[in-house]
């Protein structure tokens, strides 16, 4: 194969991308560690991180950074993440022995999206998916943990109506943005968004073991990827 001069100018910009994606990661490590630190709020720590670092899909988005960048900070997250629950990598996200994946199903959503919609051109519905997860998710957690009086049970697990509508209203919100901006104004897109948002809290509220966040994400951007492709097509 002909190695041509654009080949070798293209390396220090795909360097750049990384560099400018991981620096946001450590950024966001670094005020987790501070938290972390100086505050004895474990569950913070954790939504900084799940929250913060799922930005990146955003990054990623923008800059255009390939796919197997993504798909490689994926695979090396997910080792790191399983590795994390038996020794002390990442004390103030996963507890030694703590009784759920959800880190990993997080790392592992990552990778899975990136391959599958930047393949199909259409990375708008892999950041959909994966900011659901980060902001719907993480937000309804927090919420949930501090306001939530009114519980309900599915399948033995506690959520709170107020969790969950807080799921629903931010998955909404993250839906119409992304939609709306990349496929234009209409009735049938503000449908796809209510739609994807109410599965994508039903999912939510069926988790068990951090399954959600892989089931949300998937679940999520594989549902508007086919809605829109049935009715805007």
């Amino acid at each position: 194969m002909l190695i041509t001069f654009s080949d070798f100018t293209s390396i220090p910009v795909l360097w750049l991308q990384i560099a400018l994606a991981a620096t946001w990661v450590l950024l966001i490590l670094l005020i987790a560690w501070v938290v972390n630190r100086f505050a004895d709020e474990p569950e913070i720590v954790r939504k900084i991180v799940h929250i913060g670092t799922g930005n990146v899909i955003l990054i990623a988005w923008w800059l255009d950074i390939p796919a197997s960048v993504g798909i490689t900070a994926s695979i090396l997250a997910s080792a790191i993440t399983l590795l994390s629950y038996r020794l002390p990598i990442l004390p103030g996200i996963n507890s030694v022995g703590r009784q759920s994946l959800g880190t990993f199903f997080y790392s592992v959503s990552f990778g899975i999206l990136v391959a599958w919609f930047w393949y199909l051109q259409q990375p708008q519905y892999a950041a959909l998916g994966i900011l659901i997860m980060t902001w719907g998710d993480g937000l309804a957690a927090l919420i949930g943990q501090r306001f939530g009086t009114h519980k309900y049970k599915v399948f033995g697990t506690e959520k709170s109506w107020e969790g969950s509508l807080t799921m629903m209203l931010v998955s909404y919100l993250v839906s119409s943005l992304i939609l709306v901006g990349t496929q234009g104004n209409s009735w049938q897109t503000w449908a796809i968004s209510l739609i994807v948002a109410v599965i994508a809290t039903a999912l939510e509220a069926v988790s068990f073991l951090g399954i959600d966040n892989l089931t949300v994400p998937l679940g999520s951007a594989a549902l508007a990827f086919f809605l829109s492709q049935l009715v805007l097509n």
